[in-house]
């Protein structure tokens, strides 16, 4: 069966995390992704931790149905074989600071001219105007810019910034989306291709939309707290009687009736300081204390079938020994195992979303560095054996 996206062909030029993620969300549906790395070196990313004797073990994700070819872009026969190999793509990825590609001589008009209809998706961590633009961007600065980290935590403890890349993955995510969207507009409206203007930051500050209109009408900062609570209760992480962490939010008044019911305390639906979602926020400490209290009389497993049966969304903080052990995962195929060179085998998080006609599919791990070069070379741009030689002695490849 073949990928959605079969036909496309997509030159990751980027680096380390969020054009990376992006190329290979595409690469999971089909596109045909050719990784642009230094000769020698490689991307950062296959040294990024965690690492097992030395080797990253995210390597393999990162770069899952990539085709590694090496190219040195700053040289000016690499800047040649890189514009061959725009003529027969589709889309560039590159998240280098804002100017780098010019530098090297492929500003936009050059890659227009070298293929009209191409696609290129720049990710930077302020993007490509502004004051900042020329600042070097990182996930977790970035993640700090986007307001995001103000209000995570505790109050009365430091800020908090996510334990993964979190702003990274997300600017992938929607650089796969724009990228999506720019191939729609250009093979059913227009039949040209355009460029895509992506930062960090933006990729979160987008999803801040509560505390933006806060701020705007209310004048209010929306302060660091450890939950959602302050839109919705009850809402947060409770300890059970058999010492284990679960997540309990009922946002809306219907689940909350659900919880009541199924706790025994279909009064609480009664009393005007919890029957709607704004006056139980008013009342949230006092509604915690009911929680708290119940949660405390029983152990996880007891918890969920009765919170499961009356409908209220309750769920245990899974770690990832937990994750591996669960049947829904099994059975929703959200670990996979790709064989690997160093490895043997790794698991990885599995194809997402799930298509009915034209599923993902992971053919292979994150390849050896160059393991393309003849295939790519030669088979694509139709390079002799020599003239792939000499550009390998030359350090071009």
């Amino acid at each position: 069966m073949s990928g959605a996206l079969e036909g496309i062909r997509v030159l990751d030029a980027s680096t380390v995390i969020a054009g990376p993620f992006g190329a290979a969300l595409l690469g999971d549906f089909g596109a045909d992704v050719i990784k642009v790395e230094m000769p020698g070196k490689g991307d950062s990313g296959r040294n990024m931790g965690p690492l097992y004797e030395g080797k990253s073990l995210r390597w393999a994700t990162f770069s899952r149905n990539k085709k590694s070819i090496t190219l040195d872009l700053r040289k000016e026969e690499g800047k040649k074989l890189f514009l061959k190999l725009v003529e027969k793509s589709d889309i560039i990825i590159e998240n280098f600071r804002t100017g780098t590609f010019d530098k090297w001589g492929l500003d936009s008009e050059t890659l227009k001219k070298a293929n009209p209809r191409i696609i290129v998706i720049r990710i930077t961590g302020y993007g490509q105007t502004g004051p900042y633009a020329h600042l070097a961007g990182f996930g977790t600065p970035a993640t700090a810019f986007s307001g995001l980290t103000y209000m995570t935590g505790y109050p009365d403890r430091p800020p908090v910034n996510p334990p993964i890349s979190l702003c990274d993955y997300l600017a992938g995510l929607y650089g796969a989306f724009a990228a999506m969207v720019c191939i729609y507009y250009r093979e059913v409206k227009h039949g040209t291709g355009q460029e895509v203007d992506l930062s960090l930051y933006e990729s979160i500050f987008r999803m801040l939309e509560g505390a933006v209109a806060n701020y705007d009408i209310a004048g209010k900062i929306t302060e660091r707290r450890p939950s959602i609570s302050g839109s919705a209760s009850p809402s947060g992480t409770f300890k059970t009687k058999d010492g284990k962490w679960v997540v309990l939010v009922c946002s809306t008044d219907r689940t909350f009736e659900y919880f009541a019911h199924g706790i025994g305390r279909s009064d609480l639906l009664e009393d005007s300081r919890f029957n709607t979602n704004g006056a139980r926020v008013k009342n949230n400490a006092l509604v915690e204390e009911i929680v708290i209290d119940w949660m405390s009389k029983h152990d996880y497993q007891e918890i969920k079938a009765i919170l499961d049966e009356a409908g209220a969304p309750v769920s245990l903080v899974y770690s990832m020994a937990d994750i591996f052990a669960d049947p829904h995962y099994a059975a929703r195929e959200n670990i996979i195992e790709v064989d690997h060179p160093d490895f043997g085998t790794i698991k990885m998080p599995g194809i997402v979303p799930k298509l009915s006609a034209t599923p993902g599919e992971v053919k292979w791990g994150g390849p050896k560095i160059g393991a393309h070069n003849e295939d790519i070379y030669g088979s694509l741009l139709g390079l002799s054996p020599e003239e792939v030689s000499d550009l390998k002695e030359k350090g071009i490849i």
